[in-house]
C-alpha cells in the first residue's frame, strides 16, 4: 500500500479512536520515512490515548528534534507534563458540527478558577464536560466529575434561572492548555415558556427609543424574573 492510503488509514484509524490500529499505521509510514513528522505525531497521539507517555514524549521530542518549531509536538509534550505510563488520557475525536454557533444559543467561553493540572491535561478538542449547577455557582467537570473550572457569576446566575425555568445545556471542551480552558456551551432545549429569550444575548446593545438607557442592559433579566413570578 502506497503512503497515501497508509495515512487515510491512520487518519481513519484516529477519528474513529482505533489508537492500537493507528500505532501500527504509523509505524508502517515510518518505517518508509522516518523523518515524516505528521506520521510521528499521530503515533505519538495514538501512544499516549493507550497511556504509553513515556514513549509518546519520547517520540514527540523527536519530532523536535526534526522541527524544532513543530507546534504539535511542543504542545502535546506541555500537555503531558505530570502524567505517567498507564495514566488515563482518552478523549472523544472531535466533531466539526459539534462547534456550530447559533446565535443567542451557543456561547464560547474561558474557565475561571481552574482545577488541577492534570484534569486539565487530559482534556481534548471535543471533548463533552457536564455543567454543575447546584451549588451557587456553575462549574464545568469531566464526565467522570473531575472539576475542571466554573463559569463567570454573572454568566453562572443567568444559566441557573434557565435551567431552572426548563432550558437545558451542553458543553465541549473547545481548547485547553494549563493557563486557559475554553468550553462551547450549547442550548439544546429551551422551554416554551422561554421561547423569546435568549440563552445568550448578544454583545452589542441596541436603544430602544421608548427603552430608558439603563433598563436596557437588564431587558432580558427582567423578562426572565417575568416568567419565574408565573411559576
Amino acid at each position: 500500500m502506497n503512503k497515501d492510503l497508509l495515512t487515510q488509514d491512520a487518519i481513519s484509524a484516529a477519528l474513529s479512536g482505533d489508537w492500537e490500529k493507528a500505532v501500527t499505521i504509523n509505524k508502517n509510514i515510518i518505517k518508509k520515512d522516518p523523518n515524516d513528522t505528521d506520521a510521528l505525531n499521530r503515533l505519538s497521539r495514538a501512544q499516549a490515548e493507550l497511556g504509553e507517555f513515556p514513549a509518546a514524549k519520547k517520540i514527540a521530542h523527536s519530532v523536535l528534534k526534526i522541527d524544532p518549531f513543530n507546534s504539535i509536538a511542543s504542545k502535546a509534550l506541555e500537555r503531558w507534563k505530570g502524567l505517567k505510563k498507564k495514566d488515563a488520557y482518552s478523549s472523544r475525536p472531535s466533531n466539526a458540527h459539534v462547534f456550530l454557533e447559533e446565535p443567542g444559543k451557543t456561547k464560547i467561553v474561558s474557565l475561571m478558577h481552574l482545577g488541577g493540572t492534570k484534569v486539565v491535561a487530559k482534556l481534548d478538542c471535543g471533548d463533552e464536560v457536564k455543567l454543575n449547577h447546584h451549588s451557587h455557582r456553575v462549574s464545568i467537570n469531566t464526565v467522570d466529575g473531575k472539576y475542571v473550572g466554573r463559569l463567570s457569576d454573572e454568566l453562572s446566575a443567568r444559566l441557573r434561572r434557565l435551567i431552572s425555568l426548563g432550558n437545558e445545556y451542553k458543553a465541549f471542551v473547545k481548547s485547553a492548555d494549563k493557563k486557559d480552558v475554553k468550553v462551547f456551551i450549547r442550548e439544546v432545549k429551551r422551554d416554551k415558556k422561554l421561547y423569546d429569550i435568549p440563552s445568550f444575548p448578544t454583545e452589542k446593545i441596541e436603544y430602544v427609543s421608548f427603552t430608558p438607557p439603563e433598563l436596557v442592559h437588564k431587558k432580558d433579566e427582567i423578562t426572565i424574573e417575568n416568567v419565574e413570578e408565573e411559576e
